[in-house]
């Protein structure tokens, strides 16, 4: 079974060496990932801002904003979408997986419509510009490094389920302390994930060895990869940068 993080194998050695394809390649993956930040972004702005839209997803209450059926419906479907494909795309191709992309995409920009009301929009606008700058270095220091970085990335994905595990817990603990821990944990967490995923990307560029349709489906593969990567990172960066609106 394919999935986005574990799809190919890996082979221990490569030739590191930088070439044509490989950039061609890493070039495909970044603009794809860029565009669907841009897309994102915009439909996180316009559920938040848009009164008509608005109001589909959240009701305002006494104590701030609830969640209609609809916005309840949207936080979960990112999910469903990337759970539901690692069972019914056993034999992926390059159009599946791009729809699936965009899928995501789409409806984790309008699931994001809720940082809008609750942080002003100054320090989302520069808690993306830091999350942004990081994730630069941090996927430039995966792609260039000679150290392997899959035992490091075995542990982050373990240590990735383990978060979601504790903020499942905490959302009836309601502890500060394990919120503040969460929050940074998950900052590292996401930062080692983005350098892993990158440097897994150049692997997988060389053990698939030109075959043009697995090249595209790494492509939207690994662009959801670091998508996922850089908004978790974004999200933990704006509860410690963030201010909010009341």
């Amino acid at each position: 079974m394919s999935d986005f993080r574990n799809g190919y194998s890996i082979p221990q050695t490569a030739d590191m060496s930088v070439d044509a394809g490989l950039r061609k390649f890493m070039l495909g993956v970044y603009n794809k990932l860029a565009i669907g930040l841009v897309l994102a972004g915009a439909l996180a702005w316009v559920v938040g801002n848009v009164p008509a839209v608005q109001q589909l997803f959240y009701v305002q209450t006494a104590t701030g904003f609830s969640m209609t059926l609809l916005g309840m419906g949207i936080q979960f479907l990112p999910l469903v979408l990337i759970f539901g494909s690692m069972f019914f795309m056993k034999n992926p191709t390059a159009a599946g997986t791009n729809l699936l992309y965009w899928a995501v995409v789409v409806s984790m920009g309008a699931s994001l419509g809720w940082i809008f009301l609750r942080y002003t929009g100054e320090s989302v606008a520069s808690t993306f510009f830091i999350t942004a700058a990081a994730f630069g270095g941090l996927s430039l220091f995966g792609y260039t490094t000679k150290k392997d970085l899959s035992g490091i990335g075995s542990f982050l994905i373990m240590a990735m389920i383990g978060l979601i595990i504790a903020s499942v817990v905490n959302l009836f603990l309601g502890s500060s302390m394990l919120y503040w821990i969460i929050t940074y944990a998950g900052v590292l967490i996401f930062s080692g994930l983005i350098a892993y995923d990158t440097q897994r990307l150049k692997m997988t560029y060389y053990a698939l060895g030109g075959d043009q349709n697995a090249l595209g489906v790494a492509t939207s593969y690994g662009a959801l990869s670091l998508f996922i990567d850089f908004v978790n990172l974004f999200l933990f960066l704006l509860r410690i940068f963030g201010g909010n609106r009341n």
